[in-house]
């Protein structure tokens, strides 16, 4: 891999847990940069945030390969974690960049006859393959590939953020961590360690790498772990006796149990098949230990050997032990820290109507399955959200029938008429929405909380209808959720009856309902458009829904209404119509809407001056 504290990668695929464990390592072993340059990701471009020890830091994300070489020519390996559909054509398009020179390629499945292609390929271009089916490797205190060694506690407890003396090379990733272990507890550790995979044609094979440690003057010995199938391991073994290998190699081939089935035997790895005799473990075994290697009896010895080997060197003064350094502290992630109990944080957002951290959501402790299951429909849900209580059926009908009444009043009402504009003008749903909702307000759906405060706080001062018309007028203000421009007593509003006749027949009692019905007698006599409207209705009934449920205090209430509870049921209705003539209007494909000029009254200055005096 030849790669020291400088080395620099492209990670193809966004793999931020991987990512992250890169730079904690890089930051264990004090490196100046963070190892990974860029990030490949086909979907999308920006940047991932991560963390560099205890800075967070940036790092750029491109959708192509192209681009990143282009950006990053210092980055010279690109770790792969495209599928095993998408290795083979993005290895293949690393190889053929000009700064790229190591490719790790961690997907498994790889078709056989594409992964020799790119082994022939690689080593055309002087390039190096590591895997398909790899964790990959490390080169200890300089640079790991993706997950290799594993979390930071792991990384530390087997002294990886220093070099050692031996080099290891195993055709099992998932042993690479367990050898790591066994070398460093009977070495010196590490110097550097690859994991090349468990295909039968690995881009790189288990000579390649044990001839770049006989090269390095820095690896005093070396460990290979081969496995039973193929025949990778006689390479070495003619290596061996051809002299090209002189350093110590302790030798371990698994899958030795193997001779104990009836029949041929598949490993996990594509390439742990032994089809033939001398692909048996045994064969090998005997292979390498005449050619020179140092293979023990069983791989419980194999530590025994690496550590006599080991002492042996340090004896002949081939090895000099380092002072041992203390890495740097790496800090707990924050989720880690909270699971494992050793931080607490005050929060600065609390939720209480709803959960969805759990197996199912949660609506004010119900889970969603129980609401669809009891059928507490959209009044259920809305007591549930907005009071946290499960209302009883009446009162949850009565809000279905507060939000149907209230889901549209036609297109001349300035909410649906602004909603109308806004989508004539090329708008989307959600903005004819908003713009119709702006319009909400004290003289548009307000009615509704005032009629509530006002009626509410007049029958609890004990005022009389009469008492309470007088004060109104004396403060100048008319009574909220009195009054409609077209109906009257002889043309009453049908929305109002509905809702009066569900009050009577549903709810234990009425009795503000029934306050305001005595003021409706003293302004309709007055004049006969002074009726009880739509939105008093709805407001007064809700408070007579709030006082009868007995699971609300009157400052319970109060507050409600204060908080413009009432305005939002108004809101909630009145959106389905909105919405409802945004889309009608999308569906005539109506043009953009300009007001004719014959509905404008033009008044120029001096016309003004003429009609209202003045200057």
């Amino acid at each position: 891999m030849n790669c020291n504290e400088k080395t620099r990668a492209i990670v193809y695929g966004n793999q931020q847990r991987a990512i992250q464990r890169m730079l904690d390592f890089d930051y264990l072993c004090r490196r100046e940069k963070p190892s990974v340059a860029a990030v490949i990701n086909p979907t999308r471009d920006g940047y991932i945030k991560v963390f560099f020890g205890t800075k967070e830091i940036l790092i750029p994300m491109y959708r192509k390969l192209e681009d990143a070489v282009a950006r990053h020519p210092e980055a010279d390996v690109m770790v792969n974690f495209s599928s095993y559909r998408s290795a083979y054509q993005t290895t293949k398009e690393a190889l053929e960049t000009d700064t790229i020179r190591t490719i790790a390629v961690i997907a498994e499945g790889v078709p056989e006859r594409y992964e020799r292609e790119l082994a022939y390929l690689a080593k055309e271009k002087g390039k190096w393959i590591i895997g398909p089916a790899t964790v990959g490797g490390l080169r200890a205190g300089a640079f790991k590939i993706g997950n290799t060694g594993g979390a930071i506690d792991n990384l530390k407890s087997l002294k990886l953020y220093r070099p050692g003396s031996v080099g290891l090379v195993s055709v099992s990733g998932g042993m690479v961590n367990e050898m790591f272990n066994i070398i460093q507890q009977n070495s010196d550790g590490v110097y550097e360690g690859i994991a090349i995979g468990g295909d039968r044609y690995p881009g790189s094979t288990l000579v390649d790498h044990l001839l770049r440690y006989e090269k390095n003057p820095e690896i005093k010995m070396m460990v290979m772990l081969g496995e039973v199938g193929g025949t990778k391991e006689y390479e070495v073994v003619e290596a061996l006796k051809a002299g090209k290998i002189t350093k110590p190699l302790v030798a371990w081939v698994t899958g030795t149990c193997a001779k104990v089935f009836p029949g041929e035997v598949q490993f996990g790895h594509a390439g742990a098949k032994s089809g033939s005799a001398n692909e048996s473990a045994d064969a090998k075994a005997a292979a390498l230990r005449e050619a020179g290697a140092i293979v023990p009896n069983s791989f419980d010895e194999l530590g025994d050997m690496i550590k006599q080997v080991y002492e042996k060197l340090k004896e002949e003064g081939k090895i000099v032990e380092k002072e041992e350094v203390e890495p740097p502290v790496v800090p707990l992630d924050y989720d880690k820290a909270l699971k494992e109990g050793m931080i607490r944080k005050p929060r600065n957002f609390i939720c209480t109507i709803s959960n969805d951290r759990g197996e199912e959501l949660m609506y004010a402790g119900i889970p969603i399955s129980k609401v669809i299951e009891d059928d507490i429909g959209v009044g259920g849900v809305v007591g549930l959200l907005w009071f946290k209580k499960l209302l009883p059926e009446y009162a949850r009908k009565f809000i279905e029938l507060a939000i149907m009444i209230t889901a549209d009043h036609g297109p001349a009402v300035s909410g649906a008429h602004n909603a109308i504009i806004t989508s004539r003008a090329g708008k989307d749903i959600i903005d004819a929405l908003a713009s119709g909702l702006l319009t909400i307000g004290p003289r548009f759906g307000g009615a509704i909380a005032d009629a509530a405060k006002y009626f509410k706080s007049a029958y609890e001062r004990g005022l009389t209808p009469e008492e309470f018309v007088d004060e109104m007028k004396a403060k100048g203000m008319y009574i909220p959720g009195i009054g409609h421009r077209v109906k009257s007593v002889q043309n009453p509003d049908k929305r109002v009856e509905l809702l009066k006749e569900y009050a009577f027949k549903n709810f234990p009692k009425t009795d503000l309902l029934n306050y305001a019905l005595e003021v409706e007698k003293i302004t309709t006599a007055k004049r006969n458009n002074l009726i009880l409207n739509v939105d008093g209705c709805i407001g007064i009934l809700f408070v007579d829904l709030m006082r009868n449920t007995g699971m609300f205090t009157n400052e319970d209430i109060d507050e409600f209404i204060n908080m413009g509870g009432l305005n939002a049921l108004f809101v909630l209705g009145r959106s389905i119509g909105f919405m409802g003539h945004a889309m009608d209007q999308k569906r005539q494909k109506a043009r953009l809407y300009r007001h004719p000029y014959d509905d404008i009254l033009y008044i120029s200055p001096e016309e003004e001056k003429e009609m209202f005096g003045g200057e």
